[in-house]
């Protein structure tokens, strides 16, 4: 008899490697913040607030890239480099697009102007593009899912391994069995 393979023991290793990625991209992320943060108030002395934000973003941008590729995803796929970089740029552009979006809005729309709000508007604008790039940069750039993908399959080939073994045994069993019986009739 043939069962299905059961996926429900893949799946907490599927989530404890979520949050392992969540978190690993998080710490890399609050670099980034930092890295940007710090730009972006050393620009504020001498640009108009969302130029200095593109320039900080920018920087964060170069810093976050090393801190994804050779730590949270230096798993995948090494061979489509260019298409990773290509990738990384588009959504991070995306990202930085979102991010002065709502700097501009909070900033000029609300009329702030000091130095703190423009930097509390920064890192509002920040977490909102920040949902976009985990997404992104996990479904498109980085693809950290078939790895999770490949357990899946590879406990589905463990199932499918134990059901040959026992299918072969069975087939042992019967035959010993069979050459018993025949042996029972000569006596």
């Amino acid at each position: 008899m043939t069962s299905s393979p059961d996926p429900a023991p893949a799946a907490p290793n599927v989530l404890r490697r979520l949050v392992h990625e969540l978190a690993k991209f998080g710490i890399v992320g609050i670099v980034g913040v930092v890295v940007q943060l710090v730009a972006f108030s050393i620009l504020l002395d001498s640009m108009q607030t969302v130029r200095a934000n593109i320039v900080a973003t920018l920087i964060a941008i170069g810093t976050n890239y090393i801190g994804y590729r050779y730590w949270v995803y230096r798993n995948a796929d090494k061979k489509t480099r260019s298409r990773e970089i290509t990738l990384f740029l588009i959504f991070s552009g995306i990202g930085l697009l979102i991010q002065n979006a709502v700097l501009y809005a909070l900033t000029y729309g609300l009329g702030l102007d000091t130095k703190l709000e423009k930097l509390v508007c920064t890192v509002v604008g920040i977490g909102v593009a920040t949902v976009f790039r985990f997404w992104s940069y996990r479904t498109w750039v980085f693809k950290a899912i078939p790895e999770a993908a490949a357990d899946v399959i590879g406990a589905a080939d463990a199932v499918g391994q134990a059901e040959r073994i026992l299918a072969a045994e069975q087939v042992k069993l019967s035959t010993e069995h069979s050459e018993l019986k025949a042996r029972a009739k000569e006596l």
